[in-house]
């Protein structure tokens, strides 16, 4: 069982997520993160879903998903072919003491401290699943008090031309 990511284009119309979600529902589906919002092509809604399971599990959500109607394009991701990024907002409880070792992983870690007060900072970080998994193993000893995540969008490679 491995995580993997199907990238939808549908037709942006009122519900249209409602459908997406309802399918999934219906069929016994999990959603383990999804984003969306419009692309280029301002008459298109594009949708990145992330979902747990076998090549054949994976297989049987995009032949589902491909049956709506309004449906432009649906595919499963390549790892090999697609950069992959996700966004999330950690809030760590900080004092005086712990302010300067949270600063200098968040430095490590290429992430910025957004919001500071005297009993907390919210840190924001952008990358690979990994990256932010490994800055919040490590804030954890810190406190955490709220995490964010916005689930992983993902784009194709562009093409390697050869002169």
């Amino acid at each position: 069982m491995k995580k993997c990511q199907i990238l939808m284009m549908m037709r942006d119309k009122p519900g249209i997520m409602s459908k997406v979600t309802g399918l999934f529902s219906k069929r016994g589906f999990n959603i383990d993160g999804i984003t969306c919002g419009v692309c280029e092509d301002k008459e298109y809604f594009r949708i990145t879903i992330t979902v747990i399971g076998n090549k054949e599990y994976v297989e049987q959500v995009r032949k589902q998903v491909a049956k709506l109607i309004d449906v432009k394009k649906v595919e499963i991701l390549d790892d090999e072919k697609v950069v992959k990024r996700e966004l999330a907002l950690i809030k760590v409880k900080s004092d005086s003491k712990t302010r300067i070792e949270i600063t200098n992983i968040v430095d490590i870690y290429r992430a910025k401290i957004i919001d500071l007060s005297h009993e907390a900072l919210i840190i924001e970080i952008t990358g690979d699943s990994n990256k932010v998994e490994g800055l919040i193993g490590v804030m954890d000893k810190f406190g955490i008090l709220e995490v964010t995540r916005t689930g992983i969008s993902a784009m194709h490679r562009t093409e390697i031309i050869k002169l």
